[in-house]
C-alpha cells in the first residue's frame, strides 16, 4: 500500500494526457482526487504513528546492490506527508483554474504529479540510495516546472539556476550519504537512527557532514544559496505556491531533521546551523522588505523561514525541536494561502507589483479576508497558529545553550522586518486609495479561493487549539527529530512574559516600517542594486561565464575538429595515466626466460613486427593493406601454435574479409595528401612509441601477476554439464557469455552496413543540388 501510494503520481501522470481529453475544464478537481487519497491514508496511520509507533515497510528493489525501496514512517515523515498530499490537492484545484485555457495544461499536470510524487518518495524513504534518488527527481521535476513557460528565455534561465545549484549541490550530498553509509555500515535512515555508533570521532565525519550540509543548503536556498529560490518564482503561482510550501525548499530542512539526533553534539553541526541559520534568516527578512513584487517578497519571506528552521535544528534543545515542528506547518499553512492568493491578485489585476494595487477589498473582499488572516499568521498574530510557532522560537533561543544574545537579536530584528512585510502584503493591494490596474479587479473564482480558505481556517483553528494539532500528530514528530519521546502542552497564551514582550516590540516596530516603506524605497533600492554587483548571485555569474570561457578553451585546444589531435590526447592521456599507476603500484619487475622458445616463434613474431612497419612506411595502399593482412595471418599462427584452431579459424576467416573490404573501399578514396609537418610526424610517432611500451608493459605485469585462480577450470568442468557442449570455445560464445556475442555481433552488422554505405556512395553524388 505504501509503495502505491508513493509511486500513484507517477502512474496517474501516464494517464494525465487521456484524463485531460475527458475531463477539460474539471482536470484538475479529478486529478485532485488522488492527493486527497492519500491525505486520508496517512491520516489514518496517525493513531499508529501518535503512541510514538515507527512503521518500516520493506520492498526489495536491487537486492544486489542491497538497495532497496523501503519506507519509513514516523511522526517527521508524516507531518511532512500530510502536507505534500494535503496541500497538493488545494494546488491541482487552484491550477486548473490559474493555467485555465493554457495549451500545454496537460503537460504541467503530467510534472506536477511527478514532484509530488518524488516529493512524497524524498520523504519516506528510509534507505539512503533511495532517499538520494528521489532527491534528485525533485530537482530535475522542479527545473521543468520552473521552466514551464519554456518560450521565456527568463524562464528558462532561472531553470538553469535553480537545476545547477541544486544538483551540484545533489552531487556532494551524495558523496556525504556514501560517506555516511562507510561510517555507520548500514544504508538506512531506521538503522542510523537506531545505532549507538558515535560517528563523531570517524575520520571521514568532517567531510560526511560538511557535504551533507552543502547539500542541504543548497537545497533549502541558505546564504549563499538563496539567491535561486526568488528567482525560481518564473515559475506558474501554482508550482511558486506548492515548491515555497510544502515540497522542494524544504527537502534539506527535513534531511537536516531526520539527521540531527545522529549528528547533533557537534560543534561543526550545530555550528554551522546556527550561522547559516542564522545569516538566512536576516538575509531573507531584509530581501524581503526591500521588494516590491508580491511573489518576490513572499519568496524572501520563505527564505526567511527556511533559516529559521536551519537555526532551530541547530539550537537543538527540546524547546527548539517543538519551535521548529510547530513554524514548519504554520509557514507551510500560511505561505501556501498567501502565494494563491498573490496568484489571485496578479490573475485577477494583471500586476505582480503592490505598489500598483490599492482599495482591492471593495472589488475582492473575500481575498482580502483570507489574506488578512493569512497575513496575521505570517506577521505571528494571534489567535493564528503563526503567533503560537513564533512565541515558541523566542522563548526556545531565550533557552539556547549557545550564543543566545546574538540569535535572540537576529530573531528579534527578523520579525520586525517579517511584521512589516505581512503589513505590505496585507495593506497595500487591499487599503488606500483605489489604484488602477491592468485589469478590471473582481473576485477570484472558487477553485482559486477554496485552497487558501481551507489553509487559513485550519491556521486559526491550529492557533485556538494548538494541542489538538501536537496530539495527534506534532508529538511524535517532534519525539522523532528529538532522538526521544516528547510531550508538549502548546496553548495560545502564556501570559504577559519575555517573548510576548519581545513579540510586541516586533509589532510596534514592524507598523513603523510599514509607515515609513515607502520613503525607504529607493534607498533600499539603491543598496540592492550595489550589493547586487558583488553579492552570490554575481558570483554564480562568474562562474558560470568561467566555465564558458574554459569549455570555449579546451575546445579551441582540445576539440578542433582534427580526429588526430582527439585521438592524441585519448592515448598520451589513458597511457600516462596508466604507466604512472604501474610504476608507482606495481614498479618493473623484467625477468624473461627465452630458454623454451623456438626458432619457428621468432619467425612468426618476426614476420608480425615487419608487417607492422610496413603497414606504418609504406606509401602504398595496397601495399599497406596487404602487410595488414600478414599481421592477421601472424596472429592467427599464433593461435594455432598455442592450440586455439578455432580462434586461428576466426582470425583468418576475419583478416581475409577486412582485406577485401579494405581493397574495395581504399580505392574509392581520393589519393594521399600531405596534411601534417615533419614535427607533427615525429610527435605521433613518439607517442606511439610510448603507448606501445606501456601497453607491453602492462601486459608482462598482468602475465607476472595472478590475483585470481583462472576461471579456465570452471569452463572446463561446466561446458558439458551445463550447457551440453563439448567445443568449450563455442560453449563459451553462445552460453557462458551470450550477451557479449550479441552484442559483437551487433557492432560487425553495424559495420557492415558502414562499409555498404560507403561502398554505394559516390562522391559526385554529394554535390548534387
Amino acid at each position: 500500500m505504501m509503495l502505491l501510494a508513493v509511486l500513484s503520481g507517477f502512474l496517474l501522470a501516464v494517464a494525465v494526457p487521456a484524463l485531460y481529453r475527458l475531463a477539460g475544464s474539471y482536470i484538475g478537481w479529478v486529478l485532485a482526487l488522488l492527493p486527497a487519497s492519500l491525505t486520508a491514508y496517512f491520516a489514518s496511520l496517525i493513531p499508529s504513528i501518535r503512541g510514538g509507533e515507527r512503521l518500516l515497510i520493506e520492498t526489495p528493489w536491487m537486492p544486489g546492490l542491497g538497495i532497496t525501496l523501503d519506507f519509513m514512517v514516523d511522526g517527521l515523515s508524516l507531518v511532512f506527508a500530510l502536507l505534500i498530499s494535503g496541500i497538493g490537492t488545494f494546488i491541482l484545484i487552484y491550477a486548473g483554474s490559474y493555467l485555465k485555457g493554457h495549451k500545454d495544461l496537460a503537460r504541467f499536470y503530467v510534472i506536477m504529479l511527478s514532484f509530488m510524487a518524488s516529493m512524497l518518495g524524498l520523504v519516506l524513504s528510509d534507505n539512503l540510495i533511495t532517499f538520494f534518488v528521489f532527491w534528485e527527481l525533485t530537482s530535475i521535476t522542479s527545473y521543468m516546472l520552473i521552466g514551464f513557460n519554456h518560450e521565456d528565455a527568463e524562464a528558462r534561465k532561472c531553470a538553469l539556476q535553480g537545476l545547477f545549484v541544486t544538483a551540484g549541490g545533489g552531487l556532494v550530498l551524495m558523496a556525504g550519504l556514501i560517506l555516511l553509509i562507510f561510517i555507520t555500515g548500514d544504508s538506512s535512515f531506521s538503522g542510523l537512527l537506531a545505532s549507538e555508533l558515535s560517528i563523531h570521532e570517524h575520520p571521514h565525519y568532517t567531510a560526511a557532514a560538511v557535504c551533507i550540509l552543502i547539500g542541504a543548503f543548497t537545497k533549502s536556498a541558505q546564504t549563499p544559496f538563496h539567491f535561486w529560490l526568488p528567482n525560481a518564482m518564473a515559475a506558474p503561482t501554482p508550482v511558486s505556491a506548492y515548491l515555497h510550501s510544502a515540497t522542494m525548499v524544504k527537502a534539506g530542512v527535513y534531511l537536516l531533521a531526520r539527521l540531527n539526533p545522529s549528528m547533533s553534539g557537534d560543534m561543526l553541526w550545530s555550528g554551522s546551523l546556527l550561522v547559516f541559520g542564522a545569516l538566512t534568516m536576516l538575509t531573507g527578512a531584509y530581501l524581503a522588505y526591500s521588494s516590491t513584487g508580491i511573489k518576490r517578497v513572499l519568496a524572501y519571506s520563505t527564505v526567511m523561514a527556511l533559516g529559521t528552521l536551519t537555526m532551530l535544528v541547530g539550537v537543538g534543545t527540546e524547546l527548539a525541536i517543538t519551535a521548529f515542528i510547530c513554524f514548519l506547518v504554520a509557514h507551510s499553512l500560511y505561505k501556501g494561502a498567501l502565494f494563491m492568493l498573490a496568484g489571485a491578485l496578479d490573475h485577477e489585476t494583471g500586476t505582480k507589483d503592490i505598489t500598483r494595487m490599492g482599495g482591492l477589498r471593495h472589488s475582492m473582499p473575500k481575498t482580502a479576508v483570507i489574506t488578512g488572516l493569512a497575513a496575521l499568521s505570517l506577521a505571528g498574530l494571534p489567535p493564528l497558529f503563526g503567533f503560537v510557532a513564533k512565541e515558541l522560537l523566542l522563548e526556545s533561543l531565550l533557552n539556547a545553550p549557545i550564543w543566545q544574545t546574538g540569535l535572540l537579536v537576529a530573531a528579534v530584528l527578523s520579525a520586525m522586518l517579517v511584521v512589516a512585510v505581512a503589513g505590505l502584503v496585507f495593506i497595500k493591494p487591499f487599503f488606500g486609495p483605489v489604484v488602477k490596474t491592468p485589469k478590471l479587479p473582481h473576485e477570484a473564482p472558487f477553485a482559486m479561493l477554496i485552497g487558501p480558505g481551507v489553509l487559513t481556517l485550519l491556521a486559526l483553528v491550529f492557533g485556538i487549539m494548538p494541542s489538538l494539532p501536537a496530539n495527534l500528530v506534532l508529538d511524535a514528530a517532534i519525539s522523532a527529530v528529538s532522538g526521544y519521546p516528547v510531550e508538549t502542552a502548546l496553548a495560545l497564551w502564556h501570559g504577559i512574559n519575555l517573548p510576548l514582550m519581545l513579540s510586541g516590540l516586533s509589532l510596534l516596530a514592524g507598523s513603523f516600517l510599514v509607515v515609513g516603506w515607502r520613503r525607504l524605497q529607493p534607498t533600499l533600492y539603491a543598496l540592492n542594486t550595489a550589493a547586487s554587483r558583488i553579492g552570490p548571485e554575481a558570483g554564480y555569474f562568474r562562474f558560470m561565464e568561467g566555465i564558458s570561457q574554459v569549455a570555449g578553451w579546451q575546445t579551441r585546444l582540445l576539440q578542433n575538429g582534427v580526429l588526430g589531435i582527439y585521438l592524441l590526447a585519448l592515448v598520451l592521456v589513458t597511457f600516462s595515466l596508466a604507466g604512472y599507476t604501474l610504476l608507482t603500484r606495481h614498479g618493473l619487475q623484467l625477468d624473461f626466460d627465452f630458454s623454451d622458445s623456438y626458432f619457428y616463434e621468432w619467425g612468426i613474431a618476426l614476420l608480425i613486427v615487419a608487417a607492422t612497419v610496413f603497414a606504418c612506411v609504406t606509401r602504398s595502399r595496397l601495399g599497406s593493406v596487404a602487410s595488414l593482412g600478414v599481421l592477421g595471418f601472424g596472429v592467427a599462427l599464433t593461435f594455432i601454435h598455442f592450440s586455439a584452431p578455432d580462434l586461428g579459424i576466426t582470425q583468418l576467416l576475419v583478416e581475409t574479409l577486412t582485406v577485401i573490404l579494405l581493397v574495395l573501399v581504399l580505392f574509392r578514396l581520393p589519393p594521399f595528401a600531405k596534411l601534417s609537418s615533419s614535427w607533427e610526424r615525429y610527435r605521433d610517432l613518439s607517442v606511439a612509441v610510448f603507448a606501445g611500451v606501456v601497453m607491453t608493459l602492462i601486459i608482462l605485469a598482468v602475465l607476472d601477476i595472478q590475483y585470481f585462480d583462472s576461471i579456465s577450470s570452471y569452463y572446463v568442468e561446466n561446458s558439458y554439464g551445463l550447457a551440453f557442449g563439448k567445443n568449450i570455445v563455442n560453449v563459451i560464445l553462445v552460453d557462458f557469455r551470450q550477451l557479449d556475442t550479441l552484442g559483437e555481433i551487433f557492432v560487425l552488422g553495424l559495420a557492415a552496413i558502414g562499409v555498404y554505405s560507403m561502398i554505394k556512395l559516390r562522391a559526385e553524388d554529394q554535390y548534387k543540388p
